[in-house]
């Protein structure tokens, strides 16, 4: 078969083209010289030659070297994402609600629309939308998790005592050394849910300020890591089965008073691997699980077996466990508005003068946030040392 297709190739590949191939002029030759068509010819050859002189002459960079080179439009920059200090500034982006508290008190009371704050000793900070508290550098805490202080869990990542002894409720901790002052703290919770309110606590809250987070909170690590770069420790919150429940129900890891410890137990797995880097939990509502014996006792002895420590709003002083307890003093925001939230926070600073210690708590309402802001910038000169909530906990039986 190979031989035979060979044989036709060399054949063909010598053969001359054939006549029927070849091109004639004779009949352009005859075409050319009828008068019609070489008037036609003599008229594109003309208008040919008019086009080309308009184009020379009329362009003055006509002839010399050209190029052309494909430009991408840029795309503008983003906005960049408004900052802590922005969302309290002149009412940004209509986000948060009216800090005039009732009959013109509070941060609108002042003249010129200023806000006044009067402090303990007499003396009062003025502002309006110009006012800026001192700038916070960060002090950033230790990276988590820690090695040797955290497992895998069914849901994720749990705190637990180190090997070594070491555990989450103090290697999480801001570092705290007192200096003979009375020491007051605070804590701002309900973090997480909002990306504005969390970025303003994060950034305008002094760092010795304790931030607590929603378990259910999108990104809650990332948050957590935020956080304590800027150097506050931070807590979880833990919610608890309230009176009225489950109309109020605080969500569908709500710890219930009537739960076995399998039960509270599984909550709590999920709720503590959400994220790690916390060195305590705190309440969220829980009047009705506070009342039950078998839930809060298998909560607590869930968390002193994971080195966790426990404080919460004041609703569950008469319960000692965890790993470490605190209970605060005050909550400083039951009402919302400026005047009320810096009569709480004068409240507790006149407790810690006379017991050397006292710990409030409040939500991250913006009021409370601006409030806190201001009125922790001038303690020291006030006599009083700010310090991390979790300096306030005690083992139990110490």
């Amino acid at each position: 078969m190979f031989a035979k297709r060979q044989s036709a190739l060399a054949a063909a590949a010598g053969a001359p083209p054939s006549a029927r191939a070849r091109l004639s002029m004779k009949p352009v030759a005859a075409a050319l010289k009828k008068p019609p068509v070489v008037a036609g010819l003599a008229g594109l050859l003309l208008l040919s030659t008019s086009a080309l002189f308009l184009t020379v002459l009329g362009d003055p960079r006509a002839g010399t070297p050209s190029a052309r080179v494909a430009l991408k439009r840029e795309a503008g920059p983003q906005a960049p994402a408004p900052t802590g200090y922005d969302a309290f500034s002149a009412g940004a982006m209509g986000l948060y609600q009216d800090l005039t508290a009732a009959g013109g008190e509070g941060f609108g009371g002042a003249a010129g629309g200023e806000a006044l704050i009067t402090l303990p000793d007499g003396a009062s900070v003025a502002g309006g939308a110009g006012y800026t508290v001192p700038t916070h550098p960060p002090s950033p805490l230790p990276k988590a998790p820690i090695a040797g202080l955290f497992q895998q869990g069914p849901s994720g990542t749990l705190p637990m005592i180190a090997p070594d002894g070491r555990v989450p409720a103090q290697a999480y901790a801001r570092p705290f050394r007192p200096n003979g002052k009375p020491r007051v703290a605070l804590i701002v919770g309900g973090l997480g849910l909002n990306a504005v309110t969390t970025r303003a606590a994060i950034e305008r809250l002094p760092p010795e300020v304790t931030l607590s987070f929603v378990p259910y909170a999108e990104n809650l690590q990332g948050w957590i890591d935020q956080a304590r770069a800027q150097g506050h420790e931070v807590m979880l919150e833990m919610p608890m089965e309230p009176s009225g429940y489950p109309n109020n129900d605080p969500g569908p890891y709500t710890l219930l008073a009537n739960g076995n410890p399998d039960d509270i137990n599984a909550k709590l797995d999920w709720l503590l691997g959400r994220a790690t880097g916390y060195f305590g939990v705190t309440n969220y509502l829980g009047d009705r699980f506070a009342a039950s014996d078998q839930g809060m006792g298998a909560f607590l002895t869930y968390l002193r077996q994971r080195g966790v420590a426990f404080l919460d709003d004041g609703s569950f002083q008469r319960r000692p466990g965890a790993w470490a307890r605190a209970s605060a003093d005050k909550v400083i925001d039951q009402t919302q508005s400026p005047a009320a939230v810096i009569a709480a926070l004068n409240s507790l600073e006149a407790q810690a003068k006379i017991r050397g210690s006292a710990l409030g708590t409040g939500f991250s309402y913006p009021v409370t946030v601006e409030t806190a802001a201001r009125w922790t910038a001038g303690l020291e000169q006030r006599g009083l040392q700010l310090a991390p909530a979790s300096a306030m906990t005690m083992r139990p039986g110490r």
